[in-house]
């Protein structure tokens, strides 16, 4: 690829973000989460959001490298703090409904070699610390968008064959080939893209299925799902009516299933790799009346018998996500090593906290309330892999009617 031909991809890559994932309105203030590894593309994206209107735009810088020494040398008491101005940052930016990018990079194997409790403790004081983030995120008081952006550690990652000096560079054509920058238009592509996902998502709200039952090698689980359920897609609009594009990519169609009524075995079809802290591979959890009574790794198990002690609320559910075998980040034929872009390619559940807006009446209940419904609360929402081309997915009526969802990773129904 030349480098204009790059340039060009590079702009259009921005200008999906800014117009369709943010889609930042004339006089809107923006901010975006960056680190400084990708500050030449953040740059792109601050010129972008003005030509779009943005009246200003800040970025919040972090740095990879920077938390790795601190694993490395700072004391070991000492990782449960948390720099209160990154969350008042994210809260005040919320307030005022400026659009929100969230630009994480992520070199997967960043502090596997770290202390698995030492992380456990950090990532823990992320969570309670970006607490009033994620209220505003779960209850759709911002209109935000989160991508990933191509670092040296996470490209030699997935292209460990590739020569060295390659590596970055095929990462970001991958990246504009799932994320459909290479088509004529991508805005329009994006357009259609987002349409199709919500013509998926209405045959779920017109169903309001009392159950879903997936079956696969080393899966047989069926969630209960709540009356007041709500299926959506990535497209949403804020509670002040700006639209976005909460993930870019995205193939999924989402609800939450009711906490208490999550029972089986279910047995994860990919890693899961958490921010670069954590690696867990080879895993399957059972689930008796919603929580998890037994969880086991091949690979990782320490990582994820942390991960369920985070908090009451991370041994339940928090979403089921269907996306069909033949998205393109699976027929890519590559993983990513990245949740983003692997729940993308796969179905998938996620432990922990439901986005308020997949009940009826979510949005406004206390957390009492919202749990009394179905739904579930908790500091993390850790999606993992459980699809393939082996699953099936059935839905039950409230009159008992059996209903073919998928088969064999692929809808069974037409829209």
């Amino acid at each position: 690829m030349s480098n204009s031909v790059f340039q060009q991809n590079l702009i259009k890559y921005a200008d999906v973000i800014i117009k369709v994932g943010l889609n930042v309105q004339p006089g809107q203030r923006v901010l975006l989460r960056s680190y400084v590894e990708n500050v030449d593309f953040t740059r792109v994206l601050i010129e972008q959001a003005y030509k779009a209107g943005a009246s200003f735009v800040d970025v919040l810088w972090e740095d990879e490298q920077a938390r790795l020494i601190r694993f490395k040398h700072a004391p070991k008491d000492s990782f449960g703090l948390y720099s209160q101005f990154r969350s008042d940052a994210l809260s005040q930016a919320g307030e005022r409904a400026d659009a929100m990018l969230s630009m994480t990079v992520e070199d997967p194997t960043l502090l596997l070699e770290e202390d698995p409790d030492l992380v456990s403790v950090f990532q823990k004081a992320q969570y309670e610390m970006n607490a009033p983030w994620s209220h505003l995120v779960r209850n759709r008081l911002i209109n935000w968008s989160a991508i990933r952006v191509p670092t040296r550690g996470w490209a030699a990652k997935v292209f460990p064959d590739a020569p060295a000096e390659e590596q970055i560079d095929l990462l970001w054509d991958l990246i504009f080939d799932l994320c459909r920058i290479k088509t004529e238009d991508p805005i329009k592509a994006w357009e259609q893209h987002v349409e199709d996902l919500a013509s998926r998502t209405k045959f779920f709200n017109d169903n309001k299925f009392a159950e879903l039952r997936l079956t696969a090698p080393g899966t047989n689980l069926t969630l209960g799902m709540p009356d007041g359920q709500i299926w959506r897609s990535a497209g949403m609009e804020s509670v002040a009516g700006h639209s976005s594009v909460v993930n870019i990519p995205t193939e999924e169609t989402f609800s939450l299933p009711h906490r208490e009524k999550v029972n089986g075995t279910v047995t994860a079809t990919k890693p899961l790799n958490v921010r670069g802290m954590m690696f867990i591979d080879k895993f399957s959890l059972t689930f008796k009346d919603g929580k998890v009574v037994d969880a086991k790794a091949e690979v990782g198990d320490e990582h994820l018998q942390n991960l369920l002690e985070n908090d009451e609320g991370a041994r339940y559910l928090g979403e089921i996500a269907l996306v069909p075998h033949s998205s393109p980040i699976s027929q890519s034929g590559k993983l990513l090593y990245n949740t983003l872009y692997d729940e993308n390619a796969s179905c998938h559940i996620a432990l922990g906290s439901a986005y308020r807006f997949s009940i009826e009446g979510g949005e406004e209940m206390t957390s009492e309330e919202f749990n009394a419904a179905g739904g579930n609360s908790s500091l993390i929402h850790t999606d993992f892999m459980i699809g393939s081309d082996e699953i099936d997915v059935d839905g039950v009526t409230r009159d008992g009617l059996i209903v073919a969802i998928m088969r064999k990773g692929e809808w069974a129904f037409e829209v």
